[in-house]
């Protein structure tokens, strides 16, 4: 049997060229298989990975159409041969839990699809911010949350792959990817009403069903209780609004953020553009670099504490971007900052 040809896709941490350091390098393609691309051969002896695309995730997210208009130049040639020498389909990721990849990800897999009319796969964790703004244009195979699930989420990619390569029937729940919101007519021997009657006496007698339509779930963090006495509380300025010192010494990511920073305010009454601007890609910063205070106001809270409204106010603040960030990342991001808060 011949070998499926294909593309794979690859960040700069999983296409070896480095980590957050190399995040705003341009995409580059290389004639050999990468990172996870030499096990998927390993793992798949009929699989050839003719090229492998290399990009910088802050690259991606920063510049998204630019991004996928030169992914795209560089995969041209690979399908301007003859048609037994194109490669099959692509694969791209996968990109976990990781938001930024993700964007890269799906960008791709929408265009090549568009553009080169091949099937193109990637996956992702379902809580990955960019599966909402993919997942009814792309295939997105299910993935687990971090690289531990790597060999099992490149062996959900290519079954996806080859059954939409031979032109079979996928289904979400059968062959694992994210429903895309698409649905099918056909016939039931029973009409709507009998079959929801049904429904509703296996739920009385408390046995299994499954409903036909099934409802959105939206994610909800509990929120903390009142704090009873604010005479002697202690506050914290927590910010996604990606308020950061002047050259932003964490390198926050402008969306999709993977990390926050903590930053002093001891002694500090105000911010100031000379010392402090904003990392996010969301809004227009202009006004924001001008005035940090408009998305941060140390200056009224500082106000309010020398009025007697609260205690004191913690010596430091916490700061990431909220473009782009998953629920669960918030809620981690919110978990780890009140660690740290509680031990200064």
């Amino acid at each position: 049997m011949a070998k499926y040809r294909i593309v794979y896709c690859l960040n700069q941490f999983f296409g070896g060229l480095g980590g957050e350091e190399k995040a705003n390098q341009p995409p580059q393609r290389i004639e050999s298989a990468r990172g996870p691309g030499l096990l998927l051969e390993r793992s798949f002896p009929d699989i050839e990975v003719v090229a492998t695309i290399v990009f910088g995730d802050n690259y991606f997210a920063e510049k998204t159409e630019a991004a996928t208009e030169e992914t795209l130049a560089l995969l041209a040639p690979l399908f301007a041969v003859a048609e037994e020498d194109k490669p099959h389909f692509l694969l791209s990721g996968p990109a976990f839990n990781a938001g930024r990849y993700g964007i890269a990800c799906g960008a791709i897999c929408q265009m090549v699809r568009q553009r080169f009319a091949v099937p193109a796969v990637t996956a992702m964790y379902p809580e990955n911010p960019a599966v909402e703004e993919y997942r009814k244009s792309v295939f997105i195979a299910k993935a687990g949350q971090d690289v531990m699930a790597m060999e099992n989420d490149l062996k959900g990619m290519v079954a996806l792959a080859v059954k939409l390569l031979q032109g079979q029937e996928v289904l979400p729940d059968r062959d694992g990817y994210i429903a895309q919101g698409r649905r099918k007519n056909y016939f039931a021997e029973t009409s709507g009403a009998v079959r929801a009657v049904d429904m509703l006496l296996l739920k009385l007698a408390g046995k299994p069903f499954v409903t036909e339509y099934v409802m959105p779930v939206f994610d909800r963090v509990p929120p903390a209780p009142p704090i009873k006495d604010m005479q002697h509380a202690r506050l914290a300025l927590v910010t996604s609004g990606g308020i950061v010192p002047l050259g932003n010494p964490d390198k926050i990511e402008a969306a999709s953020a993977g990390r926050f920073g903590q930053y002093s305010i001891h002694r500090l009454s105000a911010f100031d553009q000379a010392t402090h601007q904003t990392a996010h890609g969301g809004y227009d910063p202009t006004f924001a670099n001008a005035d940090p205070n408009r998305v941060l106001p140390l200056d009224a809270v500082r106000e309010l504490e020398s009025q007697g409204a609260f205690g004191s106010l913690h010596d430091f603040y916490y700061a990431t971007v909220g473009n782009g960030t998953s629920v669960a990342n918030a809620e981690k991001y919110g978990q780890e900052i009140a660690l740290v808060a509680a031990q200064r």
